[in-house]
């Protein structure tokens, strides 16, 4: 059952150095908030997992703390590079980020097969992506009924999966609405689980759409209104856009991405 905890209290309790941690919500209810707390408390050597690292995890590679990346898409949405990332990659700063690249598809099957206890998934979507022979955990099955060759990925199972949601009610039930990505197949496929949310209810409203996700299947639930921006939580805040595009900027330089961190981050000058 979910416990009612602090995000502090969570991440520390739940996050180890060395973890596979994923991080999901696409393009809405990113976990910001988490990951900040993940650069707060120090975490080191985490295996990062996500469909399109963008901002949240261009700053955790720049501070240092993941050893590896997981992903399916890396950028800043509508504006470029994530420079964080791509200065880890070329020149190992802050320190050396192996990576692991999937398709959209691929590494969705990847959190649905760890979600239903299956060992592996199977799928076309590999077709055409240069990834199938590249990249070790991509291999090619024969369907035994039609002859046809299928690319196999393995499930994964992080030992930690944050998402954001917008509510939970006493009892750690959560509901998310809006583009809800893989969240709940993370939440599943995972160990343990962390869920910012953006209030508490007394009680849940089921909405058209909306995800709802059991306390018996999440290990913790923190409120922390805002935790998703600058992404967008449907129904409390838009995106801001405005940032997104000041990120460009200010990722771009070592110097420059170092002191953003530290003043709105780690609260050190602020």
């Amino acid at each position: 059952m979910a416990e009612i905890v602090s995000l502090r209290d969570a991440v520390a309790e739940l996050v180890a150095d060395g973890d596979t941690v994923a991080m999901e919500g696409f393009s809405h209810l990113i976990p910001h908030a988490a990951g900040h707390e993940l650069i707060r408390q120090g975490r080191r050597h985490l295996t990062l997992v996500r469909l399109t690292p963008d901002l949240v995890f261009d700053q955790l590679i720049g501070m240092g703390v993941a050893d590896k990346l997981v992903f399916s898409w890396g950028g800043n949405p509508g504006v470029g590079s994530l420079h964080r990332f791509r200065d880890a990659i070329e020149n190992g700063w802050p320190t050396p980020l192996k990576i692991e690249e999937h398709s959209h598809a691929g590494l969705t099957n990847r959190f649905v097969a760890g979600a239903s206890g299956l060992p592996f998934a199977i799928l076309r979507a590999y077709a055409g992506t240069g990834l199938a022979g590249r990249v070790a955990s991509i291999k090619s099955v024969q369907c035994p009924f039609t002859g046809e060759t299928l690319a196999a990925v393995p499930a994964i199972n992080p030992d930690v999966a944050i998402i954001h949601a917008q509510q939970a009610d006493a009892h750690g039930n959560v509901q998310m609405w809006g583009i809800t990505g893989v969240q709940k197949e993370a939440v599943l496929a995972s160990s343990r689980s962390i869920v910012t949310v953006e209030e508490i209810v007394e009680r849940i409203e089921l909405r058209p759409g909306g995800v709802v996700l059991p306390s018996w299947v999440i290990t913790a639930v923190a409120q922390v209104p805002g935790g998703a921006r600058p992404s967008y939580a449907s129904g409390y805040y838009e995106r801001d856009n405005t940032f997104y595009s000041e990120w460009e900027g200010i990722s771009r330089s070592r110097d420059t991405f170092i002191a953003w961190m530290q003043r709105n981050v780690l609260g050190v000058g602020a």
